[in-house]
């Protein structure tokens, strides 16, 4: 991994390994897991596919107490590469939330096994105060210090996003059919992305910001290579100026809400169509059990009259016939 990396893909089995480790372990403490990233690297582009974890103990009133076991470490790298040979060392991770001091010791470390490591800062809070993924990626360069004396080790920023194979793709998705709501519509999940991103954005544009006026306010020294990207983005900002673009924002947005409006007719429409539906099956369905009672009714009483005929017969057959005793007995 001569190349210096610019790019981490994080997979999600590395983000369902750290959080396993992270409960197992640290769950309700102030404490912190560490592991190691296992994976790929070219070009600059490091595909992190797997991850394990390893003991690490540290003092949490003196951070620069640190312990993280060698031999451990060792001993399940080479089992790993047992298994997959493609899959390397290639970082550590951390739960952070934080940079802490021991992670460029940690850094020193972890590049005895590889060139160029990698530092993933994974947080696992449910409740974070940013928007945006759980993941930052770091790498470590050289700088000259302020006072012009020797060289120090920082940590760098790098772009990082989490992606997947097709296979972890599918596996992914069956996890999440029991943790989507079945009863939200796409719509209000696209509407939740798109305001969790412009909370995002809006974090990003006060960071921004508040850098913007401690430099002007001669707190921080000027970087020209910040002042150069926060040009970019703002060049990046469409032109509201523009009559065109203004019309074809306009045209755009209503064409968008004719889609809405025609949606929402037939949706009343169609809505009214099985009411109406529901409604007829329901009078059929209660004349036909009316009829149903009537029909029993009239079974019934027909049935009493015809018993109540042959009771009469009977009993005058039987006074027939005593009389005719009656009538023998007097001869």
């Amino acid at each position: 991994m001569s190349t210096e990396p610019d790019q981490v893909i994080v997979h999600p089995l590395v983000l369902l390994n750290v959080v396993d480790h992270y409960n197992r372990v640290a769950k309700d403490t102030k404490r912190r897991v560490v592991g190691v990233l296992l994976g790929e690297s070219d070009n600059g582009r490091v595909d992190c596919t797997n991850s394990f974890a390893v003991p690490f103990e540290e003092d949490l009133r003196d951070k620069s107490v640190w312990f993280l076991d060698h031999d451990f470490l060792e001993e399940m790298a080479h089992m790993f590469k047992r298994i997959n040979v493609r899959e390397k060392i290639v970082g550590f991770y951390s739960t952070g939330p934080l940079i802490k001091p021991a992670d460029l010791d940690i850094a020193d470390l972890v590049s005895n096994y590889c060139q160029k490591p990698v530092f993933a800062l994974i947080d696992i809070r449910a409740q974070r105060e940013e928007e945006g993924l759980p993941v930052k990626a770091y790498t470590t360069v050289e700088k000259v210090s302020e006072s012009g004396g020797e060289t120090e080790k920082v940590f760098k920023y790098i772009r990082s996003e989490v992606g997947a194979f097709d296979a972890e793709e599918v596996g992914v998705e069956h996890l999440l059919r029991d943790i989507n709501d079945a009863s939200t519509s796409n719509l209000a999940e696209q509407i939740k992305h798109k305001v969790s991103a412009l909370h995002g954005l809006e974090g990003r544009l006060g960071e921004m910001s508040a850098y913007l006026d401690k430099v002007e306010a001669e707190e921080l020294p000027i970087n020209n290579e910040i002042i150069y990207n926060l040009q970019n983005i703002m060049n990046l900002f469409p032109n509201l100026n523009l009559e065109g673009l203004i019309q074809s924002i306009f045209v755009k947005t209503n064409d968008m809400y004719l889609v809405i409006y025609v949606s929402s007719i037939i949706r009343s429409v169609t809505a009214l169509h099985d009411l109406l539906q529901n409604k007829i099956r329901f009078d059929e369905a209660t004349s036909t059990k009316a009829n149903k009672s009537a029909d029993k009714a009239t079974e019934k009483a027909a049935g009493e009259g015809e018993t109540k005929g042959e009771a009469g017969s009977k009993s005058g057959a039987g006074k027939e016939g005593s009389e005719a005793k009656k009538g023998e007995v007097t001869d």
